[in-house]
């Protein structure tokens, strides 16, 4: 009783040092790991009705499992997909802050609202990070997917399998690149490593934007080729073509 009371009136003390911050403008706010009223609204979360297979946000309402023009006519070799927030204002100010500079503490909050959007998941469900290249993760120290896919199976009380996958390859950026050039650059760049035993088993693809889908793409068909049952994808942002 003593110890607990002492951890409270330490975490009183360091709050009055550090009072909690918004994870964007730096603001005050009431709660670690949150985002102030301005830019809570200034955030584009998805909440409406969205692609069932890639999360892209679609007008109207549904109870079907409706999908996206591009994913009528493109095959996704996965089942169902999420996205949290769109790829535009604070969306993306949040992954560019996680990818590029040292905010690993996103990755929290991140997998609470990616958790929202996921429903149905087998308890046995894999969480499987999309994996950097080597060289890009010893320049960058960490890969953000992975952040995300350990904070996420905390989120839904799942197991976390970050060497699931490797890249055989370093692949250019893809910044600017179409949707075919994308496709082409991926093509075979991930595969499984055999550390994890894929066969038969239901996976959650973690990674933290989706443009095109290619790298989930070739990370999903990796996984098919593994013998995995099931492939779902979860990502933090989703990019749309009207943003």
């Amino acid at each position: 009783m003593r110890q607990e009371r002492l951890q409270t009136l330490l975490r009183g003390a360091l709050r009055l040092v550090y009072p909690p911050r918004c994870l964007t403008c730096g603001g005050l706010v009431e709660s670690d790991h949150g985002l102030c009223g301005p830019c809570w609204r200034d955030t584009s979360f998805l909440d409406g009705l969205c692609c069932d297979l890639c999360g892209v946000p679609l007008p109207g309402q549904s109870e079907l499992a409706e999908l996206c023009d591009d994913c009528r006519t493109q095959e996704r070799p996965w089942e169902q997909g999420r996205a949290a927030l769109l790829y535009k204002g604070n969306g993306r100010k949040l992954v560019l802050m996680l990818k590029h500079a040292d905010r690993t503490d996103i990755a929290r909050p991140a997998a609470h609202w990616m958790s929202r959007g996921l429903r149905g998941l087998d308890a046995e469900t894999l969480v499987v990070p999309v994996p950097l290249h080597l060289r890009r993760h010893l320049r960058r120290r960490y890969n953000q997917s992975a952040l995300l896919g350990a904070a996420l199976a905390r989120e839904l009380g799942l197991r976390h399998a970050p060497d699931a996958l490797r890249r055989t390859r370093a692949t250019p950026s893809l910044d600017g690149k179409g949707a075919e050039e994308r496709f082409a650059t991926l093509d075979g760049a991930i595969s499984v490593t055999g550390r994890v035993d894929l066969k038969g088993r239901s996976l959650l693809l973690v990674d933290d934007v989706m443009t095109s889908g290619a790298t989930l793409s070739a990370a999903s068909l990796a996984c098919k080729g593994a013998g995995a049952a099931q492939v779902r994808v979860s990502v933090l942002a989703r990019v749309a073509k009207d943003t």
